[in-house]
């Protein structure tokens, strides 16, 4: 499988169903692990970096994955295409952004990766479209278990799996969902929320994870520190309070139907109505328009229009896949044209087509 392969498709985790997907976009756990017999990166040269890669390439390639698996070399992919990885969720900013061996194998759902050489070893990765933690657990574990019979981990009896970053030891497990939350933000109850997070140490980011803003009204919320916590505990923290916020951000949508549904439509249809018609458009400006058509296709104010193929518009329009599509390195005034172009062509296609 080529990269430009995956303009054609749609990642497992942007099927729009599942558990609460009106606000749950995806579930997600990633395991960090180490292998025994290397230094962690921080401390590797390049030869010592190449090697950790030949190794685990080795090894990620012939695991029981579910269905066709392809793996990259991320040192000798493009700038492009790295920064297509990361929009796809299929690779983190920090792994496109290194240097030295590393590389990826993701499935063709999209739905599992495995990166080689990020701020670890190795990062598993297991996505899911909704509220599925549970189902994102029993499949991540499976696949560390059957890596562990391959190759050793940097483990201690007393601290648990050792990482990179100290946050990390113990169980190295992040455990994330990623929300769609336009209503407390329009109704700047997204404080609230922010702060009752922060107090119980679960952290706040933005579509991209680490170090990325909040574009769209996307929000991962995920824990900050595994360190003595199972995974049980860890999981069951994340479980208890997404049901809150989904309960929360429903509740205020209600109501912003309830009070002021004439205001509310006007906004999602100017929102629309932009999308179908600009011939310039920024990345920026897209995410928001689009958070507004998605609420409004999810409470019956837009009928035209299939989730799936909001999240599609969501993905399309990001800077690489742009590029990818058009088959071109594009500056950011013509990536705002073709952004533009983009969008009025797809917005005007039937919406009972099957996507891919």
């Amino acid at each position: 499988m080529e990269l430009k392969d995956l303009i054609d498709t749609r990642g497992e985790w942007m099927r729009g169903e599942g558990p609460d997907a009106d606000i749950v976009i995806s579930s997600r756990i990633r395991l960090a692990r180490n292998l025994a017999q290397f230094p962690f990166l921080t401390r590797a040269d390049d030869s010592v970096r190449s090697e950790i890669e030949r190794t685990l390439h080795r090894h990620v390639v012939d695991l029981s994955l579910g269905g066709q698996i392809s793996y990259f070399d991320i040192n000798q992919l493009e700038g492009i295409d790295r920064q297509f990885l990361v929009e796809r969720q299929l690779i983190s900013r920090e792994l496109a952004e290194s240097h030295g061996s590393r590389g990826v194998c993701f499935t063709r759902r999209e739905n599992v990766s495995l990166m080689v050489n990020e701020e670890d070893h190795l990062r598993i990765q297991v996505l899911h479209c909704g509220f599925e933690l549970d189902e994102c657990w029993q499949e991540i574990s499976r696949i560390d278990d059957l890596l562990e019979e391959r190759v050793t981990y940097a483990f201690d009896e007393e601290l648990g799996y050792l990482t990179a970053c100290p946050t990390n030891v113990g169980t190295g497990i992040r455990v994330s969902v990623l929300m769609h939350l336009p209503a407390l933000v329009l109704t700047k109850e997204i404080q609230k929320v922010f702060q009752a997070l922060q107090k119980i140490s679960l952290a706040v980011r933005g579509l991209f994870g680490e170090g990325s803003q909040a574009m769209g009204d996307f929000y991962q919320i995920s824990n900050q520190i595994t360190l003595g916590n199972s995974e049980e505990q860890l999981l069951r923290k994340i479980k208890d309070v997404v049901p809150n916020i989904i309960s929360y951000e429903r509740k205020v949508r209600q109501a912003l139907i309830k009070e002021s549904r004439q205001a509310l439509h006007d906004k999602v249809s100017r929102a629309y109505g932009t999308l179908k018609s600009a011939q310039s458009i920024s990345s920026e400006e897209t995410m928001h328009l689009l958070s507004s058509v998605r609420m409004g296709v999810n409470l019956g104010l837009i009928d035209d229009l299939e989730i799936p193929t909001v999240n599609d518009l969501f993905m399309h329009t990001q800077p690489a896949h742009l590029q990818k599509m058009r088959k071109t390195s594009l500056d950011s005034a013509d990536r705002n044209a073709a952004r533009a172009s983009y969008l009025r062509q797809r917005l005007a296609l039937p919406q009972d087509r099957t996507d891919a």
